[in-house]
């Protein structure tokens, strides 16, 4: 008996007719048809003495799943990495990382901070030709933004994040301000809490660090050059990283990424933004043992840093470790500039990756 024979015979017993039923079976999709004759065909010839009698060719062939390959259960609870950029930053700097992140198998998201990203001021005085005496004046979009509102943003990021399994927060440069505060406010939302390269302020606020002999060999007092305007008058730290000075392009360079190149630098430098928030928080702003303090934490120190110098970064760790000893820093050391591994992620995301199995002792 033919094949076709068969599946006519498969349809009618369902109560088909061909030629009185043949323009409602042509809706009917191919897919249905096929099971219906399947089904007939494993009534017909299933039974016992005759199984086996017809083979029927499979027109969609399942490869056999190879023994290498592991399944990875649909519960499994992956953590999300959550970023936070630093000074004048926003969500892209992150963006080679994440990638890196990404190829080895892990989520990422990036937040603007309030007043970044698209919340940014680019006045026109900024672009090209550039008219720094309007530019001196003109509005920014920053001013009244403190570091309360980057911890609301946050926490509303972490809320959303923690429905799908446990957050590691990730903060670079300026951006561990804003991660301390958080921890402060809402550990209960955060499993571990990375700085690389961070602000954590323990003991001191930012201004007294920066007045402090760790902070007197950072490279960043040659780039004072860049500021535009009155800040009090702005309500914003305003910088021209759109200069052509060669002395300033250089001293950034050296601030910033002295093991780049000068087309690396001027790449990063178009993704900064002119505006900062002047508030960089105060005492009440430092770690908190009681809450921030619980959270399983880790640093990253950059040792070719000469924006925040490994010696500041020695001593954010050793007052944090003093404050929680039963809860110390789990320690890297990368040997990047301050924003070296931005532009070539390689071995950072591979110890971030490292974290996502850790437990509060270390990696996993």
């Amino acid at each position: 008996m033919s094949t076709v024979t068969s599946a006519g015979r498969a349809l009618r017993r369902l109560g088909f007719d061909w030629p009185r039923h043949a323009p409602t079976v042509a809706l009917v999709p191919f897919a249905a048809y096929t099971a219906a004759a399947l089904a007939w065909f494993a009534v017909e010839y299933g039974g016992a003495g005759v199984r086996g009698r017809v083979q029927l060719p499979n027109p969609w062939p399942v490869p056999a799943l190879r023994a290498d390959v592991r399944m990875t259960p649909m519960t499994t609870m992956t953590p999300t990495f959550v970023l936070v950029h630093g000074s004048n930053g926003n969500a892209s700097n992150w963006s080679a990382l994440q990638r890196e992140l990404a190829l080895l198998g892990h989520r990422s998201l990036a937040v603007d901070l309030p007043g970044h990203g698209f919340g940014a001021t680019f006045p026109a005085a900024y672009q090209a030709p550039q008219d720094l005496a309007a530019l001196a004046t003109a509005p920014s979009a920053m001013a009244g933004v403190t570091l309360a509102d980057n911890v609301d943003h946050v926490a509303g990021v972490l809320r959303r994040a923690a429905e799908h399994g446990p957050v590691i927060l990730v903060g670079h440069s300026r951006g561990g301000v804003t991660l301390t505060a958080v921890g402060n406010a809402v550990p209960d939302l955060v499993d571990r809490i990375v700085y690389m390269s961070a602000w954590c302020c323990v003991d001191l606020t930012p201004g007294e660090y920066m007045r402090g002999p760790e902070y007197a060999s950072s490279a960043l007092g040659g780039t004072m050059g860049l500021l535009v305007g009155d800040p009090m008058t702005l309500g914003a730290i305003r910088m021209n990283w759109r200069t052509a000075d060669p002395g300033l392009l250089a001293a950034l360079r050296t601030a910033m990424l002295a093991d780049g190149t000068e087309d690396d630098l001027h790449s990063f430098l178009n993704t900064l933004e002119p505006d900062e928030s002047l508030d960089a928080g105060g005492p009440d702003d430092r770690a908190q043992a009681a809450t921030w303090g619980r959270i399983p934490r880790t640093y990253v120190r950059l040792t070719e840093d000469r924006s925040i110098p490994v010696s500041l970064q020695d001593r954010f760790i050793a007052e944090a470790d003093a404050l929680t000893p039963d809860n110390p820093f789990q320690v890297h050391s990368l040997d990047s500039s301050h924003v070296g591994f931005l532009i070539r992620p390689g071995q950072a995301a591979k110890i971030l990756a490292g974290l996502a199995g850790a437990g509060p002792g270390g990696e996993g």
